[in-house]
């Protein structure tokens, strides 16, 4: 079953003779269950192609539909809504907000949409990600490795259509960065979880089910 498509993506920046088209013409399917990574140097317009998708920015044509919802027509409010609920978003940096615990920072899309916690949900992903006993602890006393995997279990807390992970392990040495891989890898496989990543390190994008290669806002090669 298709999760994610695009029909011919174009983000057009600047003016005149300084036009540039940063994505130019991406049209590409994801089916649910999908591990896929995209990969391309500085420039090549993949964290752009990753924003459009995941609806922080707006695209100039084209469409985007994810779990069969058009999202490109979507007003800022309706699209707010369904980003928090059908989008989760993994970034380089974590995000987490640093006077909210491991467990409020998790939970943070459920307090913005006035729901009650499910305590049975939060454990699940608390114990699949290897950070029960860190629910209590603030961001700082935490280790790179395990912030990332708060900011996942955020991403993952409401079941979302798909997942993206912007550069996840760019800021992490070796050994947390094989433990990020293999978490992305475990929440495919265990909870059917469709993933999007976003990479410089084709090592990396290995492990996905498919990897999309891009260079000037195209792309080029599909392996």
């Amino acid at each position: 079953m298709e999760i994610l498509r695009t029909e011919n993506l174009v983000k057009t920046y600047g003016n005149g003779e300084n036009t540039f088209n940063a994505v130019d013409g991406i049209s590409l399917s994801v089916n649910k269950g999908e591990f896929v990574a995209i990969v391309g140097a500085s420039g090549s317009g993949k964290s752009t192609l990753m924003h459009l998708i995941g609806g922080v920015d707006r695209p100039t044509s084209g469409k985007i539909f994810i779990d069969g919802h058009e999202i490109n027509t979507m007003n800022n409010d309706k699209l707010a809504i369904f980003r928090r609920r059908q989008i989760g978003i993994v970034y380089q940096f974590y995000n987490l907000i640093p006077i909210l615990t491991a467990e409020e920072n998790i939970t943070l899309p459920w307090d913005l949409d006035g729901r009650a916690t499910d305590s049975n949900r939060l454990d699940e992903i608390l114990n699949s990600l290897g950070i029960a006993e860190k629910r209590k602890n603030l961001p700082n006393e935490l280790s790179g490795g395990q912030q990332q995997r708060i900011s996942i279990a955020r991403a993952l807390i409401n079941n979302p259509a798909i997942l993206l992970a912007d550069e996840p392990t760019g800021n992490l040495d070796s050994k947390a960065t094989d433990d990020i891989v293999s978490i992305l890898k475990m929440t495919n496989r265990s909870f059917n979880q469709t993933i999007l990543m976003i990479t410089h390190n084709l090592e990396i994008a290995k492990e996905a089910d498919r990897i999309i290669h891009i260079q000037d806002g195209k792309i080029f090669e599909e392996v």
